[in-house]
């Protein structure tokens, strides 16, 4: 039975554009260079504070094959010891014991197995994962981490999405890193049928 504080949300960092990564998955861009004299700074520790209400991650293959990278760069991993489920039906590298690789039904994994075990669950990427993920209903939120630059052309936010999603502005942050933050709920006759349950 699906915990009923359960959340899901959908995280991503795109350019002003659209993008969550070049076409060929380059994020190089991620680091700007801009200045916003009015902006929130992001401190260690509370950033560590808020991590720590993250219960899992959701992502897919190639933003599980760009966080390796970081790692073997010497950027470290970005999400801890938390559980981290990867859709995938390759073959991946298993680098830690949090990892688990997994694949079928998304909505049955999500209700299934995710939302009975963490209040908090965060979709981080890609654009196909969570463009499946808004389809079926599954989303609560969505937060949309705008990096200063525009790159003209790459992998999207989203994949194509079969029809409108509505959704409500509940939340927004400007940094002094340029980066703008929007947090969005997700309105819809799927969401509000779960929440009312």
């Amino acid at each position: 039975m699906a915990n009923p504080d359960s959340r899901v949300t959908i995280h991503m960092a795109a350019s002003l554009d659209g993008f969550i990564a070049r076409k060929d998955g380059r994020v190089d861009w991620l680091e700007t260079a801009d200045e916003f004299a009015g902006g929130d700074t992001m401190d260690p520790g509370s950033v560590e504070t808020f991590l720590k209400t993250i219960d899992c991650y959701v992502m897919g293959s190639r933003t599980y094959e760009t966080a390796l990278g970081f790692e073997a760069k010497g950027l470290g991993w970005s999400y801890g010891d938390k559980p981290t489920f990867v859709l995938t039906h390759r073959a991946l590298p298993r680098t830690r014991d949090t990892v688990e690789f997994t694949s079928g039904d998304l909505a049955q994994f999500v209700n299934g197995r995710l939302r009975p075990r963490f209040r908090t669950i965060w979709f981080v990427g890609g654009g196909v994962v969570t463009a499946q993920c808004l389809r079926l209903g599954l989303a609560d939120e969505v937060r949309y981490s705008i990096l200063p630059i525009l790159i003209g052309d790459g992998i999207p936010f989203f994949e194509t999405l079969d029809r409108d999603i509505a959704l409500h502005l509940a939340e927004v942050k400007a940094y002094a890193s340029g980066m703008v933050e929007l947090r969005y709920e997700v309105r819809g006759r799927r969401g509000e049928s779960r929440n009312a349950t």
